[in-house]
């Protein structure tokens, strides 16, 4: 391999639980006014199943839209500046972000330290270095956790935006920070915790699929494409 992809959360950083949290309490809260406004009782987004199935890993607005569509439910697309009061899936989107935000914020960043030594090594033995998320906030997320400076590459939610290219499980924004890095996808290695991501690295004929099992999905990591599934990318380090 001559270059390494990363993804942000839950692989080089400990925000994947931030994301949930947001993610659960942005829809139990919608999912409450929904169906009151209905006269029915609600049923709760479920940690970790919808987040696993439906978000994880994707463009905000596809997690907003492939969520909503599991209860039957469809609401107009809007504007990506919608305010996160509107029923709208950039609405309910941009109010998950106001949640996650603060979130952050408050709490800070967590970097997992094997991660961070990994892409330290790979950068020491001359490979290049792409983040690849579907964050908005990842180059925030990254100056905060002071790890900004081992990326050369970044390709997140607003370079996604920006070109109009689809989230994962498409390989386009994996295969955006090859091009950009001036690597062969087949020489790239990808490294995700998220099913959709590992999907998106075999869907883009990247050379090697690493999944990071986080959360105790290894079947459905190796179903969706992983090449090696570890626990934790220490797996990959030396003792050095």
């Amino acid at each position: 391999m001559d270059a390494c992809l990363f993804d942000l959360d839950g692989v080089i950083t400990r925000t994947g639980k931030v994301h949930a949290a947001a993610w659960k309490e942005m829809f139990d809260a919608y999912l409450r006014e929904r169906a009151a406004a209905r006269g029915e009782e609600p049923v709760p987004f479920h940690l970790p199943s919808d987040y696993t199935r439906y978000v994880d890993g994707k463009l905000r607005q596809d997690g907003v839209r492939g969520f909503l569509a599991s209860r039957g439910i469809e609401l107009p697309e809007g504007d990506p500046d919608d305010g996160p009061e509107l029923e709208t899936v950039h609405g309910l989107g941009n109010r998950k972000n106001v949640l996650v935000v603060d979130l952050i914020e408050h709490g800070g960043v967590e970097v997992y330290d094997t991660s961070v030594r990994l892409v330290e090594l790979v950068r020491d033995a001359g490979l290049r270095r792409a983040v690849v998320s579907a964050s908005k906030n990842c180059a925030a997320v990254l100056a905060s956790a002071g790890i900004d400076h081992l990326f050369e590459v970044r390709v997140d939610g607003v370079v996604a935006a920006e070109e109009g290219l689809p989230g994962k499980p498409a390989p386009d924004t994996f295969l955006a920070a090859a091009e950009r890095l001036g690597v062969p996808p087949e020489r790239c290695a990808v490294f995700e915790d998220a099913i959709s991501g590992v999907q998106a690295g075999r869907a883009g004929g990247f050379g090697w699929v690493v999944g990071v099992d986080r959360e105790g999905h290894r079947a459905e990591l190796s179903a969706a494409g992983a090449d090696l599934v570890v626990d934790d990318l220490v797996e990959l380090v030396e003792d050095r």
